[in-house]
This record gives C-alpha cells, sequence and structure tokens, in this order.
C-alpha cells in the first residue's frame, strides 16, 4: 500500500469580488459577486512507504494547498486522499498520530509555553514513552541545539529557534509519514546540514516516507529521489533530478583556463558550440555545450588549438532547469 496516494485532487477556493468604489459597494449589498479560484486541478500522485519526494513549484502554484489536503487541514473540493490507509479528513483523531508536519510560516507549538513543556504536552497527546521522549529529545538536541531556549516561551523565539522547534515537534512521535513545507526558513547553514543530514538518517534507517516543498534547491538535491513540479495547480514534471535536468536543463558549460592571453575574435578556427564562446578575461573562455555534443571529442579539439591551463566542465545546477521550467512554462 503507498505510503500517500492522491486520485484527481481538486480545490477550489470562492471569493467574495468587491466592486470598486462607493456606488460599487451599494451594488454589492444587493447583488455580490463571486469568482472562483482553481488552486489544484485534478493532481494524482501516489508515493512508496519511505520515499523521499520534493514537491516544488512557483509562489501561488498550490503546493501548500496540496499539503494541507495531505494533511486533513483542508478539504478536497473533489477527488480522494489516502495516507498512511487513513482519509485525513474523516478519520483526523487517528490519522495524525501517524504523520508529522512542518510549515514554516506557522508554528504548532504554542505561544505562551516554554518549548520544554509544549513537548511535554506534545508527549501525551502522542502517548509516547518518557524513555523514547528522553532519547529522542537529546538527538534532537545535537542536531539542532535546542538546550539554549527550551526554557524561553515561544512567542520570544527568533524565526530560527521556532523553525528548529517546530521540526523537533514534528518528530516527537517518530511517524512514518513527514511533511515539510519550507523546513528551513530562517534556519542557518550549518544547521541546515545537520537537519539535511538528520533527515537523510530518518529516511534510510526508518524508512520514513517525506514529502518537502521548499524553494531551497539544495534541501531538494540533498534528500529527495524524486522530483514533482507543479505549477498552476496542476503537475508539469514528476520523475528523478536527472530526468528533470535532461529536460529542461541544457548543455553543459566548458570553462578554460589559458596560460597566455588570447583575443576571441582572431580565434576563428575554434569549434561552434551551442550559443557559441564568451570571454571572461584574457586567460579564460567559456562555452555553452548543446546537449548533443560529444564533449571528450570537443576537449581534444579544443587542447590541439589553444595553450590550456586548466579546464573545468559544468552541468547546469537544479536552480537553472527550475528557472528554465518556470520561465518557460512548459508542460
Amino acid at each position: 500500500m503507498p505510503a500517500i496516494q492522491a486520485d484527481s485532487l481538486t480545490k477550489i477556493f470562492r471569493t467574495y469580488d468587491r466592486r470598486p468604489g462607493f456606488w460599487g459597494s451599494l451594488r454589492d449589498v444587493v447583488d455580490r459577486r463571486h469568482r472562483e479560484l482553481i488552486a489544484v486541478k485534478g493532481i494524482s500522485l501516489e508515493i512508496p512507504q519511505g520515499q523521499a519526494v520534493g514537491y516544488i513549484g512557483p509562489n501561488g502554484a498550490g503546493k501548500s494547498t496540496t499539503i494541507k489536503m495531505l494533511t486533513g487541514i483542508l478539504t478536497p473540493t473533489s477527488g480522494t486522499v489516502r495516507v498512511n490507509g487513513f482519509d485525513p479528513h474523516r478519520q483526523r483523531a487517528a490519522y495524525v498520530k501517524t504523520v508529522g508536519a512542518v510549515f514554516g510560516q506557522r508554528s504548532q507549538l504554542w505561544w505562551d509555553l516554554a518549548v520544554g513543556e509544549s513537548f511535554d504536552l506534545l508527549r501525551h497527546l502522542y502517548d509516547v514513552s518518557p524513555a523514547d521522549f528522553a532519547s529522542r529529545l537529546k538527538r534532537f538536541d545535537e542536531v539542532l541545539e535546542l538546550g539554549p531556549f527550551l526554557r524561553t516561551p515561544v512567542r520570544k523565539l527568533s524565526l530560527g529557534q521556532r523553525m528548529k522547534a517546530d521540526i523537533a515537534a514534528a518528530l516527537l512521535h517518530q511517524p512514518p509519514v513527514l511533511f515539510l513545507d519550507e523546513p528551513t526558513v530562517g534556519v542557518d547553514v550549518v544547521t541546515k546540514t545537520r537537519l539535511r543530514e538528520f533527515l537523510r538518517e530518518l529516511n534510510r534507517e526508518l524508512g520514513t516516507t517525506i514529502l518537502l516543498t521548499t524553494h531551497d534547491m539544495q534541501d531538494i538535491e540533498a534528500l529527495t529521489s524524486r522530483v514533482v513540479v507543479i505549477d498552476q495547480g496542476a503537475i508539469m514534471h514528476d520523475g528523478s533530478l536527472d530526468s528533470l535536468t535532461d529536460r529542461y536543463g541544457g548543455g553543459k558549460r566548458l570553462l578554460l583556463t589559458l596560460s597566455r592571453a588570447v583575443v576571441l575574435d582572431q580565434l576563428t578556427a575554434l569549434p561552434r558550440l551551442g550559443i557559441g564562446w564568451t570571454q571572461g578575461s584574457p586567460v579564460e573562455l567559456t562555452a555553452a555545450l548543446e546537449r548533443s555534443v560529444d564533449c571528450p571529442a570537443t576537449l581534444q579539439q579544443v587542447l590541439g588549438l589553444l595553450p590550456v591551463a586548466d579546464v573545468t566542465i559544468q552541468e547546469p545546477s537544479i536552480e537553472e532547469v527550475v528557472k528554465a521550467l518556470y520561465g518557460g512554462r512548459a508542460g
């Protein structure tokens, strides 16, 4: 049985369309206008147990709406959802004990309680034994450095501290499915690295299923084996990072550092590649390669024509790939 299964999932919001001006306001009293906003359009998604999936898209694409339907916060307009065998909307009491969720813009902790007191309440809510609670909290402290603010009220935490506390809270009951919506917002670089390694361990050792929504492409590269790209409420791509790069990434870049200065315009014998050559300095040349170009043969040809001191071949970054995908609105 898949950990997460959604079939033709759709969410439509009905909003009040206000007319401008004084006379418009008077007309609204007797004749209200409404319009429908389709946030998610018939998404079908199946995630096996133990898989880590990146769910990405531009702002307003429908990512958070999807996560909220999968966690039971929102009820779908149409379609069906099953997570861990439960219907998140109809079996909420039993369902919430099998999932963890982190929403970067909203805390699940009690605002006026100290962080440690919130954790203790969650321990009782999720029926976590004192021994498991102590060992898990110790592990979270090693990764997230919770100790300095365990006695601090949540309302006094910085954004980074609150995110650390929310991540720990979502994992206290060791859920088999974890939803992460912008989990590294405000977290420093060192903690990000530790957190990524910790989540990899969860996925690898405990088989935790992870659905990750983020704008940080390094999170996607570090944690996920599969990427689902959504835009305007519909899925544009569902597959591996490599297949996403092959489809939208363009070619590689060839960077040459020369042992002496040259003038690009005088190098008429250079092979014409991709969008051509550019010169960053008298001793630096760059070529954008088309995907069909034979890199070894091209490099051998260039080495016979130029005094090359160093060579670098750059793959397109995931940021460039996603930027190209969003910009082209490819479907």
